[in-house]
């Protein structure tokens, strides 16, 4: 067997959905790989399949007809128990609208992926969690109610929560679309954090500034695949971060 650095590899991906008389056809025989340790955004307008393509990776859709191979397993061929199994092991989930439970603790919210898990108990549960929530900078959060946090903290406890089964691969669908700019430079200096630390990212984004935060770019336009780029100058959050205005100092300085 030959071995391979893909994490993902898609041939011939296709998806039509059927409506009434017509069909519409959201992705159109792309083929793909990406790499261990990458750290992709995808691109396009409204409607151009990109969120298909990502809810197939994701192994939430299935396609009309390709191939999709996820860590070398053949994704198609599994029932929806190895599917579910497959998701929580390899694949951390992070969405545009956060996604975590109103009523339930930050903690709480980040220990929800591991009640899946028999073999852990609840202790070490707590640690995992716990720990999650430092590594994005929340040990002193906790026990905070979302409505307690900010957008940007409630986003770092999704990307927590995305970590504590130690994936594979994160994918975040528009993780910044509902933050302002210096909370989306923080969210991005998580991500290349973790991306240092070898977790593959495939990030949906419409905005050209926080792809630039990425390794590279693959831009679609009606259910096609048509550039696959590597960033030229590509942003760094730590330099980034300390050049936005401050809002504390205006305040201050008032």
């Amino acid at each position: 067997m030959t071995t391979t650095n893909n994490l993902i590899s898609v041939k011939n991906l296709s998806k039509v959905y059927e409506m009434g008389d017509f069909e519409v056809h959201a992705l159109r025989d792309v083929t793909l790989e990406i790499q261990k340790g990458s750290f992709v955004a995808v691109m396009g307008p409204s409607g151009s399949g990109k969120s298909t393509f990502m809810n197939i990776l994701g192994c939430l859709d299935n396609p009309t007809s390709g191939e999709y191979y996820l860590d070398g397993i053949d994704v198609l061929k599994l029932d929806k128990n190895e599917l579910a199994t497959l998701r929580n092991n390899k694949i951390g989930f992070i969405f545009q609208s956060f996604n975590i439970l109103p009523r339930t603790s930050a903690l709480e919210n980040v220990e929800l992926p591991l009640l899946y898990n028999g073999k852990i108990n609840a202790k070490e549960r707590t640690e995992r969690a716990s720990e999650a929530l430092r590594s994005v900078g929340l040990a002193d959060r906790l026990h905070y109610l979302p409505s307690q946090l900010s957008g940007g903290q409630q986003q770092r406890v999704a990307i927590a929560r995305a970590l504590v089964n130690n994936p594979l691969i994160i994918m975040a669908d528009e993780p910044t679309g509902n933050l302002d700019t210096h909370a989306s430079y923080e969210i991005m200096d998580i991500f290349q954090q973790l991306n240092g630390k070898g977790i593959t990212i495939l990030m949906v984004t419409h905005e050209p500034d926080i792809a630039d935060f990425a390794l590279s770019n693959i831009l679609f336009r009606d259910g096609q695949i048509i550039s696959n780029e590597t960033v030229q100058n590509r942003k760094l959050a730590k330099e980034e971060l300390p050049k936005l205005p401050s809002i504390k100092m205006e305040v201050t300085a008032k």
